[in-house]
């Protein structure tokens, strides 16, 4: 089981257009592909739309891989598309796969490039964390690594709101049992963007 996230740019009185465009396209693949959410991004680098896909196989992601790719119109928004960024992942194997749910209108995308070799304690620090920060990881969606560029993780988070996440992260962090231990460490450089779905997203 394989994850893609696919960032469409473009210019801000474009979004909608852009939404509506790749719903089409990533609908034309639902046969290979599940669709689990699309997301505006809000607090962070504005004008882009993020896309959460599952693959089940290493031939199916690469197929549609190729299928952006190759195509003159990509996501058909090829004519206000600025850039398009496409990402492979795999989860973090101890986590449960994404279902569709609603975990509350605001989502985090935290990124986290890492130290050469940094991913393997990466993992295991978060394994043994998982459990004793429940209160606050039962709004994690997922946990991945990347596939391909420079070795990251990246985590998507949903809450009811900014200020419950901030409660959140401030008991965990309180209670000693936040951030994993070995995680922060290994950490060269950190991004985080507060982005919210769209109505057709099934993750909302």
């Amino acid at each position: 089981m394989l994850y893609e996230i696919s960032t469409l740019s473009c210019p801000l009185l474009s979004i909608e257009e852009v939404s509506q465009c790749s719903r089409r396209w990533v609908s034309d693949a639902q046969e290979t592909a599940t669709v689990l959410g699309s997301w505006r991004t809000e607090i962070g680098t504005l004008g882009r739309l993020m896309i959460l896909r599952r693959f089940e196989t290493a031939d199916a992601l690469a197929a549609e891989r190729r299928r952006a790719l190759l195509s003159a119109n990509p996501f058909h928004a090829g004519e206000v598309l600025t850039s398009l960024g496409m990402e492979s992942y795999a989860p973090f194997a101890f986590l449960p796969p994404v279902l569709p749910r609603a975990y509350g209108p605001v989502y985090e995308f935290r990124t986290y490039h890492l130290i050469p070799g940094g991913l393997s304690p990466t993992l295991s620090g978060w394994e043994k964390a998982i459990e004793p920060a429940k209160a606050y990881t039962e709004h994690l969606v997922i946990n991945m690594y990347a596939l391909d560029g420079p070795p990251r993780i990246t985590h998507i988070w949903g809450f009811a709101s900014l200020e419950q996440r901030a409660a959140l992260r401030a008991s965990a962090y309180g209670a000693g049992v936040w951030p994993p231990q070995g995680g922060p460490e290994h950490i060269l450089e950190a991004t985080s963007t507060i982005a919210l779905p769209q109505p057709w997203s099934p993750l909302h």
